[in-house]
This record gives C-alpha cells, structure tokens and sequence, in this order.
C-alpha cells in the first residue's frame, strides 16, 4: 500500500489511505469517524512533544483504520438522505427564512442582483443542497483531500488572502470543520481567518444585501453541551469577539448549527481556556483567540 504524502499545516496528522467501499454501516460509519478524529489529534500532540516513534505509530494506526479517503467516504455516510444528513439543507432554510434567497418552486427572489458568492470549506459533495440555486448562489468548494474535481484541494489556512471585496464571500460555510482542528489555538486562528474571507457588508443602495455576510457553523454537539472548557455563552462571546451575531440556531440528537451575520468589526480580546464545569466523561474541547 502506497501512502501519498501528508498535508502540512492542520492537515499534518491525516495519512491518506486505500479507496474505502460505497457502503457502509451506520455503527460503521460513527466508529471510524471517531476514531480518526482520536487518533488524528493523538498524532498531532506526538508530532508537537517530539515524539517521532510514537507519531509514526499513530500514523500507521491511522492506516489501518483507512485514512482520510475512509474517513470522509464514512462522513459522505452521514450526508446520505436515509440518514438525515447535508446540513446545507439547514442553511437554505435559513437563508430563504431570512429572505436572502428565494425558493426553488417560487422563482428567483434576487431577481436582476447577482449571485451570492459562497466558499464551502470541507466540502464533501458537489450535489448537496445549497447546488440546487446556481441562479443564486455561486459555489466555491475546497477541501483538505478532495475526492471530486469540481471541489479543490486546499487549506483554508493557506488559501490565499482575498486583495479585494469581489474575491470575497458573501457565505462561508464551516460545516464539521472546526472540530477536525487539532488544537484550541488553531480553531481561534480559523475563526479568526474566516472574517478576512467575508465580504463587509454595504447599504441599501449597494448591490449586495443588506442583511449578512454569513457565517453557517455547525458543530458536533458534545463539543458546545459536553466540554469543560467551552459551553453555548462562551461560544457565543467568542464569535461576538470576531464580529459575528447569532441569526439562528438550533440542536440535533447529534449535532448544533448556527448561522451568523458578521458585522466586520473583529477585535482584539483574547479568549484563554479556562474550566468551566467538571463531570466524569465530559471532553476537552475548547477555542483559545490569541
């Protein structure tokens, strides 16, 4: 079995592996998807305290659990219609409720204004939802190992820098992303990266709307409700922090989404990890601004 090169930056602890199989099993799917996330972070601390013996270790644990191909072919699971995924769905509905877009049936409510610019990070599909309004919605997809060519290969921590407003976005979505970060600090980094991807928003007069840009946020639910280090108020006063106003939120069995507007005005308080509660089997998850 051949190992292709690994990514750098926070893609630094995901060894690709051999083409995983179409289909898989729900219980199949949660365990590699846990795993991975595990062993992934397991990597990244050996690799920082220098532990060379123990990161190739974890690397070839990754291996055998299949790598990032298994990994998102068991995230592209998630996404299937006969298990309630493509959180892009939420977003539509939330961009239609707030009168940005209109629905698919009622023609197009932006009418002669051009499309909304939206960069999806992560993205795992071409053919989700928020496709389905090429009228719209202009699509940019990206992804740390892209398995479709319409979706490209790259970091958003090393997507080149937007030099003006119309190489900006009107919508970013981050949509189980945060969490793959491996470490606190990172996640305030790309918090904090986001708003320099986001096109500021302008008047009544201007030709993008009035209402947005957006952030759409989703997150796995232990990481906000089961967290000693971070629950919804601080999560909130973190993106408060950066600009951002929560517009909608809402909880799954599994997951929590939130769809932000971003008022451009990023500051510069720094958020620590700091304890917040204490319960056995509680996790470590946390943001950290520097």
């Amino acid at each position: 079995m051949s190992v292709k090169k690994r990514q750098k930056s926070l893609a630094s602890g995901r060894p690709p592996a051999s083409r995983p199989k179409e289909r898989m099993t729900s219980e199949r799917s949660r365990t590699i998807i846990r795993t991975h996330h595990t062993l992934q972070k397991e990597h990244v601390a050996a690799l920082k305290r220098g532990d060379t013996a123990a990161a190739l270790e974890i690397a070839t644990a990754i291996e055998r659990n299949g790598g990032i191909k298994t990994y998102q072919a068991a995230s592209k699971q998630g996404q299937a219609k006969d298990r309630g995924g493509d959180s892009s769905k939420i977003l539509i509905n939330w961009l239609q409720q707030s009168k940005v877009i209109g629905a698919k049936d009622h023609g197009h409510y932006r009418k002669e204004k051009p499309s909304l610019q939206c960069l999806e990070v992560g993205a795992l599909s071409p053919s989700n939802e928020i496709s389905k309004f090429p009228g719209e919605i202009h699509m940019t997809r990206i992804d740390l190992n892209s398995q479709d060519p319409s979706i490209e290969k790259q970091d958003l921590m090393e997507r080149r820098l937007p030099a003006s407003d119309e190489e900006r976005f009107d919508i970013i979505s981050l949509s189980l992303v945060l969490n793959y970060v491996p470490d606190a600090t990172g996640r305030g980094d790309m918090l904090r990266r986001i708003t320099k991807f986001l096109r500021p928003i302008k008047g009544e007069n201007e030709v993008t709307p009035t209402i947005g840009p957006f952030l759409f946020l989703v997150l796995p639910l232990p990481c906000v409700d089961n967290s000693r280090y971070l629950d919804e108020p601080l999560l909130l006063q973190i993106m408060s922090n950066l600009g951002f106003t929560k517009q909608y939120n809402k909880k799954s069995l599994k997951l929590c989404y939130y769809l932000f507007t971003w008022n451009g005005k990023v500051t510069t308080r720094k958020s620590g990890k700091k304890k917040l509660r204490d319960k056995p089997a509680m996790n470590n998850f946390s943001i950290v601004l520097q």
